[in-house]
């Protein structure tokens, strides 16, 4: 592994990607997606790689807000029996880079938009009792973009079961940070069947989403996330979807 001041800069920016996704249980596959974009990384690369770092930061986060209570085994099942198998599925296809580009394009808007618009979410609501069939279809539709593009799914997950409102915001992200674990892993076994394409520095990178992930998800586990940071976090993205959109 040969450092340089590329591989160390993409590290602190990965670090500081990791530190805000992890806070709201997240592992930051959108995060780290937009900054290769914006660093001009291949896509070839991309995907692996955010698989590979969304794997390490949502091994963290599930544990910090599993172990505070904030996770439901009912949710976590029913969102995970049919999108483990289709994460696969999906990390199995490989995309030529002029349809990956947009779709992940896409991706980083969307998340964009929902970083921004969810930067003032109540934290206090009444729960519904959620709906089994629902969220076995669309765990399974979030496994399957998940491995397709690299996202562990969570950017769409958490603001699905706000708006439905069925658990309370912490549970979300406890149980959003097991999502994405387990779709990461599926997605990058699915993809394992060619060739990775890995990045040479990819070890370094690890350690700094270690070190953000860790910081975030304590920080996110006992408290809520700062709307000033959601919306820098939602300019970063929308900035990263519109070079990969136009770069396709």
């Amino acid at each position: 592994m040969e450092l340089d001041a590329f591989g160390l800069g993409v590290a602190a920016l990965l670090l500081i990607v990791a530190a805000l996704y992890a806070s709201v249980g997240h592992a930051g596959a959108s995060g780290y997606l937009a900054v290769m974009a914006l660093v001009g990384i291949a896509p070839a690369v991309m995907k692996p790689t955010a698989l590979v770092l969304n794997v390490v930061v949502a091994l963290i986060a599930t544990y910090k807000f599993y172990r505070v209570g904030s996770f439901s085994w009912r949710l976590f099942l029913l969102l995970s029996v049919a999108a483990v198998p289709l994460a696969y599925v999906g990390g199995s296809i490989s995309l030529p880079s002029h349809i990956y580009k947009p779709l992940v394009g896409l991706v980083l808007i969307y998340a964009a938009f929902k970083s921004f618009s969810t930067a003032k979410q109540a934290s206090q609501y009444s729960v519904r009792e959620a709906n089994w069939p629902i969220l076995v279809v669309a765990g399974g539709l979030l496994g399957f973009l998940s491995g397709l593009t690299g996202v562990g799914g969570g950017i769409f997950l958490s603001p699905l079961l706000l708006f439905l409102r069925w658990a309370p915001v912490k549970v979300i992200s406890g149980v959003a940070a097991a999502f994405i674990l387990l779709n990461s892993i599926s997605g990058l076994a699915g993809a394992a069947r060619e060739p990775l394409h890995i990045q040479p520095v990819l070890p370094l990178w690890a350690i700094a989403v270690v070190i953000g992930g860790y910081v975030g998800a304590e920080y996110g586990s006992k408290r809520l996330g700062n709307p000033a940071i959601q919306r820098l976090l939602a300019l970063v993205l929308l900035v990263a979807g519109a070079k990969m959109m136009a770069t396709a």
